[in-house]
């Protein structure tokens, strides 16, 4: 089938819903394992009538903080607001600059301009999809006050040298670790190494909450006190606000369930790494790898969590529409980098400014990829990648 025919089948069907063989991710599946744990944390606090803040989120707090072998861990409303409250911690707002990717959630940059600060995107690396250290120096201003790193599709960004330039220039580091939750960079956990972590708990994130939910990491007191200040309308004592702040608190619902999924992070981990080990043999054997990239290895000093499992595919848009009608589900994290995004249009980017992620727009293409993901449904996927580039054609 040529390219023209499937784009006309594919608009074709743009009204039909596709019937997909199994979802994107399975939640379902999850909850299945751990329910009798879930529903009797969830009893608990709905048995105490204490939802906002309270015990259950100071001893969520705690396991995660030791988990991840950092200090001090603050609970949030979502990892939007982690990354707004980082900023506001360290007190970077209007007339300063925020060095970050322009291939990322919208939140990576939209934190930045909700502080008043203005963002300067630089252009990432073609494998790892990550902020490219050797652009960073080029963009750095006497405004700049901070980097924010992503640690993208659960894969740490390379911290030394954006470390090494930090230090330099006296400027923070501020890790977005929203999908990167147990990835780990040279021994330590990604969100655990610069000034700030920040992480998102929505559900489809690897520790994910029964809705949304955030954290922020720090080794710094200081940072830590006034995080706890600023989630809370900049309060410390009750009525009583000594800087301003939002209303960003983690509830205690949210914290009881996370701290139950918590305790099974590392098994779940090991079987989204066992599924991506599977992807590439599979991808291999059949010959594909000349139509695709797939997530290299990566280096002994990265582990990747693998929140996502990104190619980069010839023919990215007839092969999800391909892919959508074999009933095999995919997602495309992201189809618009954000330098080019209408919401930062007054910052003056242009196509062609950040070539590298613009290619990766077209490019990119997620498969499912979830600890409970089977070998069959495994099997389908690249049964209908194979069928698209050597039967189709």
């Amino acid at each position: 089938m040529t390219s023209t025919a499937l784009d006309k089948k594919a608009t074709s069907n743009l009204t039909k819903a596709p019937k997909f063989a199994f979802p994107f991710l399975d939640l379902k599946a999850q909850f299945a394992f751990i329910r009798e744990e879930v529903m009797a944390a969830v009893a608990r606090v709905m048995e105490s009538q204490q939802f906002i803040l309270g015990a259950e989120v100071q001893r969520f707090e705690e396991h995660v903080a030791s988990k991840l072998g950092v200090r001090f861990a603050i609970g949030c409303a979502s990892g939007t607001d982690a990354l707004m409250l980082a900023l506001m911690a360290a007190e970077i707002g209007p007339g300063d600059e925020v060095i970050t990717t322009p291939f990322s959630f919208v939140a990576t940059a939209g934190a930045i301009v909700q502080v008043g600060a203005k963002p300067v995107f630089v252009d990432m690396e073609p494998t790892t999809f990550n902020l490219d250290p050797g652009n960073i120096g080029a963009a750095i201003t006497g405004k700049t006050r901070a980097i924010v790193p992503v640690h993208l599709f659960g894969l740490p960004a390379d911290l030394d040298p954006i470390l090494d330039i930090a230090k330099n220039k006296n400027l923070l580091i501020i890790e977005d670790a929203a999908q990167a939750i147990g990835a780990r960079y040279r021994d330590r956990c990604a969100g655990t190494i610069g000034d700030f972590g920040c992480f998102s708990f929505f559900p489809s994130k690897n520790l994910g909450a029964a809705g949304d939910g955030g954290l922020i990491t720090t080794n710094n007191p200081a940072f830590a006190e006034r995080l706890k200040m600023v989630r809370v309308h900049g309060s410390r004592t009750k009525y009583l606000h000594e800087v301003q702040g939002i209303n960003s608190r983690l509830d205690a619902l949210q914290a009881a369930i996370l701290d139950v999924k918590l305790r099974h992070l590392d098994s779940w981990t090991k079987g989204r790494a066992d599924r991506a080990a599977r992807y590439r043999h599979l991808i291999e054997q059949k010959d594909l790898a000349g139509f695709l990239t797939y997530p290299p290895v990566p280096a002994a000093s990265f582990q990747h969590v693998f929140n996502q499992f990104t190619i980069r595919a010839r023919e990215r848009d007839q092969l999800k529409a391909f892919l959508a009608q074999s009933g095999i589900p995919t997602e495309i994290y992201y189809p618009l980098c954000l330098h080019l995004q209408p919401a930062f249009a007054s910052l003056g980017y242009r196509s062609g400014d950040m070539p590298v992620a613009e290619a990766a727009s077209q490019q990119v293409l997620s498969l499912p990829v979830f600890p409970e993901l089977t070998d069959a449904q495994q099997d389908a996927v690249v049964a209908a990648l194979e069928k698209f580039y050597l039967h189709e054609k």
